[in-house]
Parts: structure tokens; sequence; C-alpha cells
């Protein structure tokens, strides 16, 4: 029978080291990629189709990445002045940008050639978005206060609202109703714009805004949940909730930055919502509670940030021009799900730019047979075979001594600083399945004798291996208490030990005294009610 390695236990941890789901969620978002662009980045939006590729505009040019590889796939570059708010229609296939002449022009995402140029404004525009209910429809908002919902194919304005009096630097297209229109201003109020009524509906903000910042703050972001009964505005430091159902009533104001908020995103499931700010601090909220799950910091103040369609990237773009993407390994429950849209006949109409940064999927279907270390897979053709090698497990070092029955110099072995305490103590617990414990632990030296007491003293008072190291602990007192008194320093810590464990009885006292008396209290406060 081959040889088992020593099964390593999981122990809880202590309550003060536990992370909630939400952290360890959200910390898996690592090993940040940073490009560094010429000029601010002040956009970043990735497309609704797949490969997810995302556009980023910084200066006078929008660059689309491809997120496999974090590479430039195009480049557009044919603005004349800064270009502003680059986004990808929900097909992956057009890209629409304003820039700081007044100009929105979109764009073919493959060629790069202009299809059409949109020129009513006569100030910046900052909000260029195509309407995901509509695709032929695009919103524009601009410093000139005017804000249009476009008629792509015929290049005429369907709706202008002129309502606002200041610059208006955030919009939205509704995503449950093409006609409403939600735009933020630097007038300090929301409005709801109803494009077959050419009117405003609705006004938030102003003398109407709750929390305790003031009523003339500029809105720098607004975002619309999914079900377009609730919205989402960032003025200065605070982000408010505003239900629409009621008329547009402001139902909570919430400060957790210290600075500006500057973007608001969402999640796929529009369950988490991110914020991030000045303060260079990217915090998750919560949608139910909106209480702070996560918090992650940046180097620089924090412009525009992108939330995936499929949850594997976190872009943000920074005041110094630094572009940060956080990207998170899936499982493979998600991968093979994400995989579906694709298909057979994808593959044969498409090229291969419908698959740029992204993985192909399986050409055909297959059967796999085994033979030996080796595993043939067939592909796409009957007599295509690709052949797998499989490694076998190396043993760890501490394996491959005990399979020697080297039971002194496994234990050794496990008493590095660099090794966790649960390996050591399944070791010894290995070690006393084998009735070897003892013979590893014999003729020691006070070299070799003091890394045990050390392992010793850290963790008697340890929940998860106090047990073990009372046996342990009595295994070597009883050994070695004939030669106490020739070493100073074994003696030191056989005195550490001992002092160690009668506090520890003393404070276990004191905590039975404290339970008895609590249950006391308990039963007598039972007893009146």
């Amino acid at each position: 029978m081959d040889y088992q390695p020593v099964l390593v236990k999981r122990h809880p941890r202590p309550s003060s080291s536990i992370r909630n789901a939400e952290s360890r969620y959200w910390r898996q978002f690592k090993h940040p990629i940073f490009v560094k662009e010429y000029a601010p980045v002040t956009s970043v939006h990735f497309s609704p189709s797949r490969p997810h590729r995302y556009a980023v505009t910084a200066a006078t040019r929008v660059q689309i990445y491809a997120p496999r590889t974090q590479k430039i796939a195009k480049t557009i570059s044919r603005f004349k002045d800064v270009a502003r708010s680059g986004c990808i229609r929900g097909d992956g296939k057009l890209v629409i940008a304003g820039d700081d002449t007044g100009l929105v022009q979109v764009f073919d995402i493959n060629s790069r050639a202009i299809l059409r140029t949109l020129d009513a404004h006569k100030q910046p525009v900052h909000v260029a978005k195509f309407s995901s209910l509509a695709p032929t429809q695009a919103l524009s908002c601009s410093d000139d206060t005017t804000i249009k919902l476009w008629d792509i194919p015929s290049q005429s304005a369907i709706s202008t609202f002129s309502s606002h009096t200041d610059y208006v630097r955030s919009g939205q297209v509704s995503t449950s109703n093409p006609h409403l229109v939600l735009t933020g201003s630097y007038d300090a109020t929301m409005r709801l714009f109803d494009s077959r009524t050419g009117q405003c509906e609705m006004v938030m903000g102003g003398n109407n805004a709750c929390g305790a910042v003031s009523s003339t703050t500029p809105v720098e972001q607004v975002l619309l949940f999914p079900s377009g009964t609730v919205a989402l505005s960032a003025a200065g430091p605070i982000l408010r909730t505003w239900d629409l159902v009621a008329g547009g009533r402001c139902t909570r104001a919430l400060s957790n930055h210290q600075k500006t908020i500057t973007s608001l995103a969402f999640d796929a499931s529009a369950g988490r919502l991110l914020t991030g700010a000045l303060d260079h601090m990217v915090k998750v909220y919560d949608v139910s509670t909106y209480k702070v799950v996560h918090t992650m910091r940046y180097p620089a103040a924090i412009l525009c940030l992108g939330v995936s369609p499929d949850d594997t990237h976190i872009a943000a773009g920074m005041s110094d021009g630094t572009l940060s993407i956080r990207r998170r390994q899936p499982r493979a429950s998600e991968a093979a799900a994400s995989d579906l849209p694709f298909s057979s006949a994808a593959l044969r109409s498409g090229t291969f730019e419908s698959f740029l940064g992204g993985a192909l999927p399986p050409i055909g279907q297959g059967h796999a047979r085994d033979k030996g270390k080796g595993k043939a897979i067939s592909g796409g053709d009957v007599d295509e075979l690709r052949v797998e090698s499989r490694r076998t497990k190396r043993l760890k070092e501490f394996d491959r001594l005990l399979k020697g029955f080297k039971y002194s110099a496994a234990l050794d072995s496990v008493l590095l600083k660099q090794v966790p305490p649960s390996t050591t103590f399944a070791l010894i617990q290995e070690l006393i399945h084998r009735d070897g414990l003892r013979s590893a632990l014999s003729g020691r030296d006070d070299v070799l004798l003091e890394p045990i007491l050390h392992l010793l003293l850290k963790h008697v008072t340890d929940p998860r291996f106090g047990e073990m190291v009372c046996d342990v602990a009595g295994m070597v007192v009883d050994m070695y208490s004939a030669v106490l008194g020739q070493s100073p320093l074994i003696d030191s810590l056989f005195l550490r030990l001992r002092k160690k464990v009668m506090a520890e009885i003393r404070f276990q006292k004191e905590l039975v005294k404290a339970k008895g008396a609590l249950e006391m209290v308990f039963a007598s406060s039972a007893l009146v009610a």
C-alpha cells in the first residue's frame, strides 16, 4: 500500500482574525496591474458583451484593452481636444465619446472609423453613453447645461432638456425605461426627465437634500438601480439614496469618505455598490444595509471606477494618470457558466476579434481515455489527440522522513519558524498514533530541546492545541526532569512554562466564577419576568 501523507487538520481561527465572507471575496481581486497613461484617466467602461473589453479614456484618446492580457487592442485618437466618457455599446461593436470641443462621435470599434458626428453642444461634453434598451439612441450631457437624447442613424436630437443651471457632469438612461433620463449637475440637483413629454418630471437635491453637506455641493455622479425605482447620488463626500417611487424622497445619507466621491459602480448582480473618491479609497457597500463591507486603498486620487459584467476585473483610473486593474480568478463553476454563450456557429461566423482577449471554447465534444500517467483527449477531428501528462505529487520533507521512520528528524523539520503550528501538531499527532513520540523526543541536548520547549510555551494557552501541548509537556518533563539544573536556558524555559500554566489556570477559575455569577443573574431575571 502506498504511503499516505500526514493529514493536516484545519482548525478554526480565533474570532479576532476571522475574515468574513465579504472580505475574503473582495481580497481575491489581487495582483493589481498598473498602466501609466499620459494624463488623468477620466473614464473606464466595460463592454456588456463578451469578452468584456474595456474602454479607457485619457487625454485625447480612447484605448480598448483586452481583459485577459491587459494589453491595448485598439486606440481611438481622432479627437481635436481632450476626450471624455468613452463608452462601448451593448453588442461590443461601437464606441461613443465626447470631447472638450462639444463634439460627440460614434466609432466602429474594429476599424476605428468615425460613423456619426453629433455636433450640437457648445461646451465640453463630459457624458456620452448608449441607451441600454434602445441601442440606436445615445445620451450626451454638456457643460452648456443641456442634455440631449440622440437618434444615432439620423444624427438628430430626439429631445433636449435644459432645466439645469450649471454644468451637467453625470447622467444615465434608465435601464428599465428608455424614455427616462437621470442627470446630476453642479447646480446641486438631480433631475429625472421624460423624453415623451420633454419635461423635467422630478427634482431631487438642493434644499431637499438630507445630510450634513451644504445644499450647494455639486452632484458629481448619479446611478440608477436596475429596477429604476431607486437612485444614488454623490455630492462631496456624501452618498445619498433617493426613492423615485415616493416622488424623489431622500431616504439615506452616508458619509464614509473623507473627500469627494467621484465614481459609483455596481457589481454584476447590483447587490454591492463600489464608490471611489479623492481620498484614494474604494469602499464596497452591501445595498441591503448600506454598510461598508470592504475597503481598498489606491496610490492616488480615484477619478473613475468600473467592474466587469462577469465580476472578474475592477479597473480604476487615477488623477496621476495611473490605470489600476485588479483581477479575480473565477471558480471552475463560474468559468463553465461563462462559456455557455459561445457556440460552434459563433466560431464559424465570427472573426478572431470576437475572441480578442478571451479564451476560445472547445471546438467539439470527444472521448477521453487514461493510459498510465498520460491522458488522451480527442479534439475537433476524430484522429486528433491532445496528450496531457500528470506529475506524481511530491512528498513534503517531513513526510519523506516519516516514511523512512526517522521520527526525530521529522519532528525537527516542523519546528522551524515558517512551518504553521497546525502542520507541527498534525505531525505530533501522527507520531502519537505510531507510538513514536517518545523516540522522537529522546536523546536531545539543550540545543535540540530548546525549540520543543518554545513550541510548548507558545501554544500552551491556545485552545486548538492545548490538550496536545499538555500531553507532550508531560512526556518532556518525565524524560528530562533528571537532568534539570545543567542548562540555565532549559531551566528558564521550564520555569516560564510552569508560570504560564499557573496563570492560565487562575484565568480559567475566574472565568468559571464569572460564568456562575452571570447564570445566577439570568436565572433570577427569568423568574422575575
